[in-house]
């Protein structure tokens, strides 16, 4: 009779811990700013838990202002990934003033990534020198002045993808530790998808190499360097700058010149910019889109997005 209480209570005392673990994994909320980041934590936290994301529709983390229901969403949050000041200005001043139960998980510091300084210019033109796979190595500047700063798009390497994942995976499981083992086991399946889209997108953009085309605004450089490719130049050197008239004439000049292809604008901004600057020359225009806007959220945003940007530089850049 009492072996057979003591079993019943422990069968309870297990049934409570597994509540108790449900729970915890329903309530574990975490936080992201982007949607090719908030595509990796989905990927990475199935089964566990879903991410929310912070920036949706069309708007862009370089001009993005937030919402005093999204400074409550980031308060309540137990993690936030974001990938840089860089990348997301705007996260810099609610950071001093998050909880401190709130983990802000900065996604550039993660181990043995590939990072790029910021190109000089919105012309690429100054302080070139041979640097590796993909062309060119130029100094840096950041929107800020600031010298040598990091570009921010480091995500649209799916090398680097398959490090922010286990970076991820590392963070989470600390801050839910009933979950790490499956956080783990979700990096390490996204990993080997990466290798597998990594051989698809360096065969379907071998042939693209060598094409000339400008951008609307230097994004690309983890996607060029990782496939070889190389932009020319960008319509704008800061997203939420407007050009000046007489850069886009010297815009003008240089696709004349350079005899390049294309010319992209990006679905965030102006498209009427890339019109003005290829009236009267040979280039196509065509349209990237380095965050994916009209994919949907979850976790195969990210791959989707990827496969995107080498669809329509293929489009554009073959005719």
């Amino acid at each position: 009779m009492r072996r057979s209480i003591v079993r019943m209570g422990a069968l309870a005392g297990l049934a409570l811990v597994c509540a108790s673990s449900a729970v915890r994994a329903d309530a574990l909320s975490v936080v992201t700013t982007i949607k090719p980041i908030h595509s990796i934590a989905a990927a990475v936290m199935a089964g566990v838990a879903e991410p929310k994301l912070l920036i949706d529709g069309a708007a862009s983390p370089h001009t993005f202002s937030l919402k005093p229901s999204d400074a409550r969403t980031l308060a309540a949050a137990h993690v936030v990934f974001r990938v840089s000041d860089g990348l997301e200005p705007f996260m810099i001043k609610i950071i001093r003033s998050l909880p401190k139960t709130v983990e802000v998980v900065t996604l550039e510091k993660a181990p043995g990534l590939t990072l790029y300084p910021m190109r000089t210019g919105g012309t690429f033109e100054s302080d070139d020198h041979d640097h590796g796979k993909g062309g060119k190595h130029r100094h840096a500047h950041s929107h800020a002045g600031e010298k040598n700063a990091i570009d921010g798009h480091l995500y649209l390497d799916p090398v680097n993808a398959t490090l922010i994942a286990a970076y991820m995976a590392d963070a989470l499981g600390k801050a839910h530790p009933t979950g790490a083992d499956r956080f783990k086991a979700n990096a390490e399946a996204f990993g080997r998808e990466m290798r597998t889209l990594l051989a698809e997108l360096e065969d379907r953009t071998k042939p693209l190499a060598g094409h000339s085309f400008i951008v609307f605004h230097d994004a690309y450089q983890y996607f060029e360097r990782r496939f070889g490719l190389e932009a020319t130049g960008s319509v704008t050197v800061s997203p939420e700058v407007a050009p000046s008239a007489r850069r886009l004439s010297a815009l003008r000049r240089k696709i004349s010149e350079l005899k390049a292809v294309c010319v992209f604008s990006e679905p965030q901004f102006e498209p009427r910019l890339v019109a003005t600057i290829t009236e009267k020359t040979a280039a196509r225009r065509g349209v990237l889109d380095p965050l994916g806007v009209s994919i949907p959220a979850g976790p195969a945003h990210y791959p989707t997005l990827l496969r995107n940007l080498a669809t329509d530089l293929e489009a554009c850049l073959k005719g």
